[in-house]
Parts: structure tokens; sequence; C-alpha cells
């Protein structure tokens, strides 16, 4: 298998990427985990290293469990209650990407352990004689249950170090194991033999042993599956457009390129800065917008839409009217009549960009786009590493406008909104709402319907989508699409048994030889 870009991490108390994701859940088993199935089947939470899903209590701030009988680590050390602790205190000390807002902000007496303040995190109570876990948090939150799912709190042992282990990670309770690890060079993801002896059946030991090499040129990646010399392109990869028609015409049986539902392009439209404090100037940006044209320069690496919330989100709108008109090719003459009308024409804007493609491409033409509406804009290109953290410092930064997309940490409307357009989600740093949306009708409809547990989702899905009409209309965002992603094998893998998981992309465990 060959990766373009390396995982940040390959301990799991450290990474917070897709490419750590897709390997680090098959070795880090949470309390609960997702079904291993295509499609929305695959977004379905199921009990983990405990006996069943979280017993829900105290109006949605306590969630019970019990750990399995007979764990054991892959290093063959027995699992215990407490190594619950451990794992969530470490994700806090290192700290994971995701604990402030996922671990923090939410279990009871977490804050305080992170500001060093207490010794343990008093909001979890363990019982190593019965396998009990128990954990009270601040408020209702209600996709908790798909935070336990988080390789981040895959149990790891007592006593791992509070420090990130790079090459030598934590032993973990899964299929799978990580060995051989050269940074930023390869790795070795291979078959836990003591896995199968636990009894957990819906979560498959795998079939086959997996070599990884990061190679940056994902042409030649490409090439060297499409020439069988390696197995599996990368699914967060992008294959460059000019290979797709020699792909297509000879790889079809075994390439493809497929929506997950899990992801979403935009353009971000900073509504507390000229010009897109005014709505008309938004209006204009989703307006005039040509979604075809970035179908095009993004070789098909993404399916036109409008709306926020992706495919596999409750809540999402299904074939609903945009209210500005598309998907499609925009209408310029009405774009530029907004911009008129705003007052707006001829203010300078600035369009944020990575260097990656197709982002560079796509922020290229968004650029000249806002100068044909009567924008003076201008685009400011920043290292790929470093483009979110850049954006992300608002008490320094307020970038006008740019490329943002979100790849959800889990199917849940919240894990948008939430995150990138609630006025509470605004940070001095590492900041997501790069809008710097702070609508009180958009707050207190995050605030009501946020701690709904996931299996409740579908009773308030329809008031998630009259927030997403809501939304759409106010132009807070120009949603661009949804990510398409490459499913790429050699003729040595029987693509017919492939699982293609729409949170972690190739489930490796499906993967096995074609008779």
């Amino acid at each position: 298998m060959l990766m373009g870009t390396a995982p940040q991490s390959l301990d799991p108390g450290l990474d917070y990427t897709s490419e750590g994701a897709e390997v680090n859940w098959l070795v880090y088993t949470g309390l609960t985990t997702y079904r291993h199935a295509n499609g929305t089947a695959g977004t379905e939470l199921i009990p983990g290293l405990a006996t069943a899903l979280p017993v829900i209590s105290d109006g949605g701030k306590t969630y019970t469990v019990t750990l399995r009988p007979g764990l054991v680590f892959s290093n063959g050390a027995p699992v215990v209650a407490s190594d619950f602790t451990h794992t969530v205190e470490r994700a806090i000390r290192i700290p994971w990407g995701g604990s402030a807002e996922f671990i923090t902000s939410v279990i009871a007496g977490a804050e305080a352990y992170a500001a060093r303040k207490a010794t343990t995190i008093s909001g979890i109570a363990t019982n190593d004689a019965t396998g009990r876990i128990v954990i009270h948090l601040t408020a209702p939150y209600g996709p908790f249950d798909n935070v336990l799912a988080f390789p981040a709190l895959g149990l790891i042992p007592a006593g791992t170090p509070f420090t990130a282990q790079p090459t030598n990670p934590p032993p973990g309770v899964g299929p799978y194991e990580v060995t051989d690890i050269v940074p930023n060079q390869s790795f070795s993801v291979v078959r836990n033999p003591g896995w199968r002896g636990l009894g957990i059946t819906d979560i498959p030991s795998g079939h086959l042993d997996f070599h990884i090499r990061i190679q940056t040129n994902q042409a030649a990646n490409a090439l060297a599956v499409l020439d069988n010399s390696a197995d599996v392109f990368d699914w967060s990869d992008t294959v460059p457009g000019a290979l797709l028609a020699q792909i297509r015409a000879t790889a079809a049986r075994r390439f493809r390129m497929v929506s997950l539902g899990d992801s979403t392009y935009f353009v971000f439209l900073n509504s507390a800065e000229k010009p897109f404090s005014s709505q008309l100037a938004r209006e204009a940006v989703v307006t005039g917008l040509n979604r075809d044209a970035i179908e095009r320069l993004g070789s098909g690496t993404v399916q036109p839409a409008c709306f926020l919330l992706s495919p596999n989100v409750p809540g999402h709108l299904s074939g609903a009217h945009c209210p500005y008109g598309g998907p499609g090719r925009g209408n310029l003459a009405r774009a530029r009549a907004l911009v008129r009308r705003s007052g707006m024409a001829g203010q300078p804007v600035s369009v944020w960009t990575q260097t990656r493609q197709p982002m560079l491409n796509w922020m290229t033409y968004y650029t000249q786009f806002l100068n044909s509406l009567g924008f003076k804009a201008t685009l400011k290109q920043i290292a790929s590493a470093t483009y979110w953290s850049t954006i992300g410092e608002e008490r320094t930064v307020h970038p006008q406008t740019g490329f943002g997309s979100w790849l959800e940490d889990f199917p849940d409307p919240v894990d948008f909104y939430g995150v990138l357009l609630d006025g509470r989600a605004i940070t001095p740093t590492s900041n997501e709402n790069f809008g710097e949306v702070d609508d009180a009708h958009i707050n207190s409809v995050v605030a009501e319907l946020g701690p709904t547990p996931t299996t409740g989702l579908g009773t308030v899905a329809g008031k998630w989508q009259a927030l997403e009409r809501y939304v759409a209309r106010k132009a807070y965002v120009g949603v661009l699409g949804y990510v398409k992603y490459p499913e790429f094998a050699s003729d040595r893998i029987d693509y017919r048994a492939v699982i293609f998981h729409p949170l972690y992309g190739w489930d490796l465990s499906s993967l096995r030889f074609a008779a």
C-alpha cells in the first residue's frame, strides 16, 4: 500500500488524521466502534471492548459500560477497567488533537485534570474486578458514544508514558498491530495473532498483512498500482487528473471514484469582515459559483452540492432545491447585480488556500471568479502543512474567504455545526469557525439538538434539515460539494470483497487476494 502523506502519528494518543485513523481503528478498539460495512451501515455503532453499547442515564450525563471478560492487549497483558482512565488521561496530556473539544470540555473533572489541578479525572469511575466503567459528563452530549469509538480512546495499558511514542506505539486491543516503523518512510500493519481468541465476532480478524510505504509522488503511486507493482492506492490521496483517462481505460474493473458521504468542501465567507459581512455579497458568491467548473478542475474529486451536511449524516438534504440556484454553472449576471446592490464592489479580498492540488486550482478559479463579480481579489498561498493552523489564528488572522473542508469525526450534525458555525466555537487559536459566524438562531438550534443521543438522531433530522435551509439562505458558506475518493487496487486484490468504510476509507481487514 502506498500513502502520499504519512499519518501524523501511529500513536493513537497523538494522531488526528485520516491517514492515521485508517490504521489505528484496527489496532486500538474503543469501548464502542463501527460496524465493518459499506455505506450507511458502516456508520452504525456497535459494542467494541464493552459487552454492550453504553447505558445512558441521569438525563444524558452518565454513561455506563462493562468490559468484555478475558480481554488482552496485543502483547498478551490483561486489560482492566482502569486502563480506560489512563487512556483518557494520556489523550489529554499529550494532547490528542480532539481532546479539548471531545474530552476536556465534556467529561466531568477533565478540565481540572488538564489544568493540573487534579491528579486524575473525577468523572471516571472504574472497577477492575467487575470491569465496570462509569463516565459522568458536564452536560448531556449526544454523540459521546461516538467519542468512545475514537482510536485515541482505544484502550492502552496503564503505565504507558504520557508522551507520544512515534516508533514504538503502545499495544492495543484490535485485529491488527503496527510494527517496523521508519518515520515518514514505511511501517507494517500485521494481524494480531491473539485477536481471534477474544471472540469478538463483529470485528473481523483480517486476511492479509500490509507493508505501507510513504511516497509523496501521487502520480508515481497511481502508476505503481496501475501496473500491479503495488496493491493499494491510499483513499485519502488524489489521483492526478492527467492519469484518470488511462486508469479508467485499462483498470476499470478495479478503479472508481466513491463519495463516502463523510466530507464537505466549501469556501468560508467571513461574516464579521467586509465584504462578506453583507449578506448580499455572500449571496453573490453562492449564486455565481460554477460548481461544474469546480468538479472539472478537481478531476472528479467532488460531487457538486450546496448544503453543508454530507450524505451519510442524519439531517442531510438529499435532492433539495438550492435557494440561490445550482449546483451547476451559476448565474454570473445575477451575482454581479447582487454585488452592486451590496455596495461592496471594489472591496479588496484575500483568498486563502493551501498549495496542495486540487485546492490550489480551485482557489485560483475562485479568485478570478470574485474579480469577475467586481471585487479586488488576490490569492494568498499557505503551505499545506501549516494552512489550517495559520487560518485558525483567529486572534491575529481574520481571513476573509478561502478554502475550507470538513471530514466528519462521526456522522452527527453537531460535528459540523458545533465546530464550523456555532458562535461558541470561535477560539483565539485553532479556530475552525473560519467565517466567524455567530448567529443566535444557529447557536440555539445547536444547543437544543446537540444533546440528542446518536440512537435518537432520526427524531430530530427534520430540525437539522430546517437549519440546513436557514444556513443556505443566509449564505454563510459557499458549499462546493462532497468529497469523492479513489478506490483503486491491483489485480491481485479481490475487489468484490472490499469494504470501503464511510469513516475510515479502506477497511484493510476486508482486503484479500483474488482466487
